[in-house]
């Protein structure tokens, strides 16, 4: 007789993983099952975002900015180094060590709310009067587990360009990007999204001469226009060659690398070659393999799992959340979606407002925003009223070093409630949270006017920004 659970979840990603803690926080007997292998074939819950997305991208790019640092900011702290060093070997074991620390700390959390875990890949075998019955083929024997309710927290995958698979070894997903083991001289990156940018702006810093190539012809479509082009500005400074408006022709792998054709936003044919080429266009659902019309679960034309608002499937007490259903593919997004689902089960109502949901591009300067845009809010016909403030007065900033970017503020112009708030510049990814609070309360801009901010610190930016809704701010 195989097992049988109140809650099971297939995938531990960060949706996966904190649906199975709540679920057993609420006092479901819950089991996880993932697939993840580290290098020795141990288990390496977290999915992408920890073994081969967010975790090990933010140890990189930590550790390149301080490379850089080293090489062209610390003379000016009176801090002169010689005989700087790249010791790349190192540098990736640190991310190595971080993804591992990672991946231990879920499975400590597994133990301490007494979530059973199993090491393999999940799929549906049958509907059975008492559930659901799950198939896990790993490195224990094949066996079949089964759940009253099954949450599908299956993620994604890299999206490949047709005729450019990936070998990640010259054409690149996000997992080859992250591991490349000599700085390549010459980079392509196609796709000028979070991961191309970040990825891009990790090997630049540690050398390469980075080309990122972008179809569409506005650089950050999704970001607020205005800080959009300062991005671009800064980027571009910094040594990245971003093309816009391009239109990619044949890739092929030859004896010198990677050769990509391409159509540039003139109409002229280009040809350039690239020692190594990421291609980072976007991702889709992993529900290959999961058997889904065993059961009858509805995938729809694009692969996700059909879901309704609050991540109920076609059938019953089953349930979808993260990148395998609609909504933005962010790690929180995910959670929230776990949270939420873990508490519906229970008789609760969780709850995840899509309208303020983070988003961060841990570049350097960073760049984040929450709400709606500027070009948006005109598309829509809203009146507002927007207020910026620049780090370049911030003193915080000055100290720091990096004066670069800006806070903005969108506000409805009657009733001054806070719309949306973007900005590039240091440390936004913990800035941008003040904003996401004031949202989820209804805040206007003059209550983050009126709020005393610390001085000097860069949240003053923010305060500042505020002021600007009104025309009056006091440091600008």
């Amino acid at each position: 007789m195989s097992k049988q659970f109140d809650v099971i979840v297939i995938g531990g990603g960060p949706g996966g993983y904190i649906a199975a803690i709540r679920a057993a926080q609420l006092g479901f007997s819950v089991a996880c099952i993932d697939e993840w292998k580290n290098e020795k074939g141990g288990a390496a819950p977290g999915g992408t975002c920890t073994n081969v997305g967010c975790i090990p991208s933010k140890a990189l790019l930590q550790s390149s900015e301080h490379f850089e640092h080293a090489g062209h900011s610390f003379a000016e702290h009176g801090i002169n180094v010689q005989g700087l060093k790249l010791d790349l070997a190192q540098m990736l074991k640190r991310k190595d060590t971080v993804v591992k620390q990672n991946n231990d700390g879920i499975l400590y959390l597994f133990k301490k709310n007494k979530v059973t875990f199993f090491h393999g890949r999940g799929s549906f075998f049958a509907a059975v009067e008492s559930g659901y019955q799950i198939n896990i083929i790993g490195s224990d024997a094949e066996q079949i587990v089964t759940g009253k309710r099954i949450i599908v927290a299956t993620g994604s995958n890299a999206r490949a360009l047709p005729g450019a698979e990936f070998d990640e070894e010259f054409i690149l997903s996000n997992i080859g990007a992250l591991a490349l083991k000599s700085v390549p001289k010459k980079l392509g990156v196609i796709g000028a999204g979070v991961i191309g940018l970040e990825m891009g702006s990790v090997w630049r810093r540690l050398g390469s001469d980075v080309t990122v190539l972008e179809a569409l012809p506005s650089f950050l479509g999704a970001v607020d226009d205005q800080i959009a082009k300062e991005a671009h500005k800064l980027m571009s400074k910094q040594g990245l060659s971003i093309s816009l408006g391009v239109k990619i022709g044949t890739i092929a792998v030859n004896k010198n690398g990677v050769a990509v054709n391409y159509t540039d936003a003139s109409g002229v044919d280009k040809k350039i070659e690239f020692d190594r080429l990421i291609i980072s266009i976007g991702r889709v659902p992993n529900t290959t393999g999961l058997n889904a019309e065993v059961v009858g679960l509805n995938l729809d034309e694009r692969g996700f799992v059909a879901v309704d608002e609050e991540c109920r499937t076609n059938l019953p007490n089953v349930w979808a959340v993260g990148d395998v259903v609609r909504g933005p593919m962010l790690a929180h997004k995910a959670e929230e979606e776990g949270v939420a689902v873990a508490e519906r089960i229970a008789g609760q109502h969780g709850h995840v407002n899509f309208n303020t949901i983070p988003w961060v591009i841990y570049t350097s300067p960073e760049i984040a925003w929450v709400g709606r845009t500027e070009q948006h809010l005109k598309a829509d016909g809203v009146a507002y009223k927007a207020g910026t403030f620049p780090f370049m007065a911030n003193g915080r900033a000055r100290a720091l070093g990096d004066t670069s970017g800006m806070v903005k503020f969108l506000a409805d112009a009657k009733t001054d409630e806070i719309l949306g708030v973007h900005m590039v510049g240091p440390m936004a990814s913990e800035l941008i949270s003040e904003a996401v609070v004031a949202m989820e309360f209804k805040a206007s801009a003059e209550d983050i006017a009126r709020i005393c901010h610390a001085h000097p610190s860069l949240s003053e930016a923010t305060k500042e920004a505020a002021l600007a809704v009104d025309k009056r701010a006091l440091n600008f």
